[in-house]
């Protein structure tokens, strides 16, 4: 039977339309059982959005870049007045985070638990520490470490942390692999 309201995605997550528009992925994407796609979203390739996640582009869009992860119960959605959220390639975003009207460049790291509201900006290779809230409107630079609630800039990061978020990184988009061999034997 075909269900016209919704499709299952690789690895088992399931993706639904939203005025029409459904979801796309690219290659190699793996969306883990519990996973839910609405709407105007697209994936890259390799990217993995992980157990329980919601990502749900209705009153705008959500763009995710290649080799990102996205992980376990972490809700990403829009502003409907003007701001989509972007996630760039190689992003790393922790158990359950909640990302709303926001940009995060490349290799952007937002930690567990942590919240980002509309307009913020994540640049790349910036962090947001497990547990922050980033107001609306804030901008974390190029290798700035926010923490708090409010989150606010405590430090730069060095090489070693930049090492160390890409070991992240590069681990998930090797799981996610396994996964979706797994998945789909």
């Amino acid at each position: 039977m075909i269900n016209e309201h919704f499709r299952y995605a690789p690895g088992g997550g399931k993706l639904y339309a939203f005025n029409g528009i459904w979801p796309t992925l690219g290659r190699g994407v793996f969306i883990a059982p519990g996973a839910r796609i609405i709407g105007d979203v697209e994936i890259g390739d390799k990217s993995s959005i992980w157990f329980n996640c919601v990502l749900r582009g209705d009153v705008n869009h959500i763009r995710v870049g290649k080799g990102s992860n996205i992980q376990d119960g972490t809700v990403v959605h829009v502003e409907g007045a003007g701001a989509p959220t972007l996630i760039g390639d190689d992003v790393l975003i922790g158990h359950s985070a909640m990302i709303h009207g926001t940009i995060i460049e490349d290799r952007g790291f937002v930690g567990l638990g942590a919240v980002t509201m509309d307009g913020c900006v994540i640049e790349g290779d910036g962090m947001v520490a497990a547990g922050a809230l980033l107001s609306p409107g804030k901008r974390v630079r190029a290798r700035e470490l926010w923490v708090g609630r409010p989150a606010k800039k405590i430090r730069d990061l060095d090489d070693g942390a930049l090492e160390g978020m890409m070991a992240g990184t590069i681990g998930y988009q090797q799981l996610a692999e396994k996964y979706l061999r797994e998945y789909s034997a």
